[in-house]
């Protein structure tokens, strides 16, 4: 089985279930990463600092990649200096939080619901650079499949669920965040296209990176968060006064620290060892596992248009690792 048909080539059917079981688990952390963060507001707000929770998140995860390498859970590289491959990383964490960052802005310029619809772009910006850095084609089938992504995930966000649930980041349960109306300048649009066209290269270009290298993606991880902490301790500390640290910190807070942490070390794997495509077929599908938590946790009510994303994200599915 093949990357592009969901699996990867040369694995046993017992190595091909952990892998499944892998996206498994990812997907519903991604869809469960918004309800958490939901369950963290004190007054009907988050009470820490959303810039303490993203580089807690980058300290857990450099801790875990260093812990698995020294109790050995991956080898460590023979021969050579690994420490020479660091430097292209340092590209990929300032992506990363360019596009973070993007985000924010984003809302300034275009009001929640507008961005959450026209932020599926990114899926079809992704499927490009994939094509054109990696020299993959896609088979009109397979383009179909991710252009029924786009509309699904345009769809959920444009009345999937009937209440809203302000959130950090993540898929969001996307509804009318507010009484704003609709509106979008064109400061707005090219701020969206670049964090769209930022989004797919970040995506494209870490999975370039860590497959050309011949070094465990352990050691490549502790690279890449090595640089992702430094660069968000420094957005933390030049953020302006605020809460601590960790002022505000709940249980809940801290699971949604762990399971992004874990969520991140599973996209790792994938961007290694699967595509950039498989990511966003995991991001797509958590929207049904982030609306269901929604309705069960937060009692909030599944619409028509939730039903009809469902069925485009399991008919692309189909269509994209389904037998041609």
């Amino acid at each position: 089985m093949s990357v592009e048909e969901g699996g990867i080539p040369g694995l046993g059917p017992h190595r091909q279930a952990r892998w499944t079981l892998m996206i498994l688990l990812s997907t519903a952390m991604y869809g469960a990463h918004a309800p958490l963060l939901a369950l963290c507001h004190v007054d009907g707000r988050v009470p820490f600092r959303p810039s303490s929770a993203v580089l807690l998140t980058e300290l857990t995860k450099l801790l875990l990649c260093t812990f698995s390498l020294l109790v050995g859970w991956q080898a460590w590289p023979t021969g050579g200096q690994p420490w020479r491959q660091a430097a292209p990383f340092a590209l990929s964490a300032l992506l990363y939080g360019a596009n973070n960052n993007l985000v924010i802005y984003l809302q300034r310029y275009m009001d929640p619901s507008t961005y959450q619809v026209l932020s599926n772009l990114k899926i079809g910006s992704t499927a490009l650079l994939y094509c054109l850095c990696l020299h993959h084609r896609l088979s009109a089938r397979q383009g179909l499949a991710l252009l029924l992504l786009m509309i699904a995930g345009a769809c959920y966000a444009a009345g999937g669920l009937q209440d809203s649930v302000n959130t950090l980041s993540g898929p969001l349960p996307a509804v009318a965040a507010s009484t704003m109306p609709l509106h979008v300048t064109p400061l707005g649009l090219l701020l969206l296209v670049l964090y769209c066209f930022i989004s797919g290269l970040s995506s494209v270009y870490t999975e370039l990176l860590m497959k050309r290298q011949r070094l465990p993606l352990a050691l490549q991880n502790i690279f890449l968060y090595t640089f992702g902490v430094l660069l968000n301790l420094g957005l933390h500390a030049g953020s302006g006064p605020g809460p601590g640290l960790l002022e505000g910190f709940s249980g809940w807070a801290a699971l949604v620290v762990l399971s992004q942490a874990l969520n991140g070390l599973i996209m790792s794997a994938v961007m290694k060892h699967g595509s950039s495509i498989t990511r966003l077929f995991i991001v797509s599908c958590s929207l049904v596992v982030n609306a269901v938590l929604s309705a069960v946790l937060l009692r909030l009510q599944l619409t028509v248009t939730f039903f009809l994303a469902t069925l485009l994200i399991g008919l692309a599915v189909r269509l994209y690792y389904g037998s041609h």
